[in-house]
């Protein structure tokens, strides 16, 4: 029998999905003082932090643009730019759009710290910023993102569940995200949550960019000073990372890899889970992120208040009570493929089960 799928939730943060059109106007200091003449022809500035991780060109970049031109009945423009893992470059795209007037932007922060002086900017110049997954630093208008603190307890909790009697019998290694990324230390908290007095973390890393192949020099390293039959689980905090710390364990020779955690339901990544080379990821829904995050950017730009769209506030370390949406988490197994991305239309199981996978996938009753 299928298990259904383990929703994590935020507490009382619900995710709210009503349309911007139906929010109170608001006098909110970083409102363009001619925004709301400008209707729906709206310039909005779109800035991701990287293109390693399949998630931003595939999903967040088209799923925004398409719910702002649904909002906006097709009159907004959304400008965008991609910092490829450089904070100085995000910054400086940042500027251009700012001195260009673009009216809102959403910013997804290579780093968080550095990105600060461009988001005040942006408020000096009366341009809202939506932190988008990524909790900036600097006067952000609002944020959206998944509960990271969940995303690392669900990782910790399917990793013991893998382990379950063995938990003891040898040495977990953790590889984290990057220090510079404020989520990757939000993961580590909640898996250290679950994790601690229950498995021996023998080795532990915080891997810069979230780089694949520095995972996969890190588990090398980690197998030679521990012994390669020592390691009985590898936690990765994403599905990148997790291909690096797989083809490490492989290359070791290991007769039977141990339980690999990961995150972002990348099509990699659910493709080594349909095989059993890797035991979990962490579903987040993008298309609800990226539509609350296109929301909460309409509405800022016509000068409207949040208060059907956000729920919520949040603290960073520079501002206090930031409106914000805080979307569930669903940890993804092979029982739980089905329900999770190929209902939500993220894959189709044609794209999953390739002939590389086909009999991966009939042996799981995925077809």
């Amino acid at each position: 029998m299928r298990r259904a799928a383990v929703v994590v939730s935020a507490g009382t943060m619900a995710v709210a999905l009503a349309a911007c059109g139906s929010a109170k106007e608001s006098g909110g200091d970083t409102a363009k003082s001619d925004s709301a003449k400008k209707g729906d022809a709206l310039t909005i500035g779109l800035l991701l932090p990287e293109n390693q991780t399949a998630r931003y060109e595939k999903f967040d970049k088209p799923m925004i643009e398409k719910k702002v031109s649904e909002l906006t009945h097709g009159k907004a423009t959304v400008k965008y730019a991609n910092a490829k893992q450089d904070a100085s470059t995000q910054n400086q795209q940042a500027d251009t759009m700012i001195t260009n007037k673009v009216d809102v932007l959403i910013v997804d922060a290579v780093d968080s710290k550095a990105i600060a002086s461009s988001v005040q900017k942006a408020h000096d110049a009366g341009i809202p910023v939506v932190a988008y997954d990524r909790l900036a630093e600097g006067p952000i208008s609002a944020y959206t993102s998944f509960d990271n603190v969940a995303v690392g307890k669900v990782q910790g909790q399917a990793l013991l569940k893998a382990l379950g009697g063995k938990a003891k019998s040898g040495k977990v290694v953790m590889v984290n995200g990057s220090a510079t990324d404020p989520n990757a230390a939000q993961f580590k908290q909640g898996a250290h949550s679950v994790l601690d007095g229950k498995v021996d973390i023998a080795k532990e890393y915080d891997t810069p960019d979230w780089n694949a192949q520095k995972a996969n020099a890190e588990v090398e390293g980690a197998l030679t000073a521990l012994g390669k039959n020592k390691v009985i689980g590898v936690y990765s905090a994403n599905d990148g990372m997790a291909g690096g710390v797989i083809t490490a364990l492989q290359s070791a020779g290991l007769s039977k890899l141990p339980p690999v955690t990961g995150q972002d339901a990348e099509i990699n990544g659910v493709q080594r889970i349909v095989a059993g080379t890797q035991y979990m990821s962490v579903y987040k829904s993008y298309p609800q992120e990226a539509s609350i995050a296109a929301q909460m950017a309409v509405a800022l730009g016509k000068g409207q208040k949040l208060d059907s769209i956000a729920e919520t506030k949040v603290d960073s370390p520079t501002e206090k009570d930031v409106p914000s949406t805080i979307v569930p988490v669903v940890s993804l197994t092979q029982d739980n493929i089905k329900q999770t991305v190929i209902k939500d239309g993220i894959y189709t199981v044609n794209e999953i089960c390739t002939p590389k996978y086909k009999a991966a996938c009939d042996k799981i009753g995925l077809k």
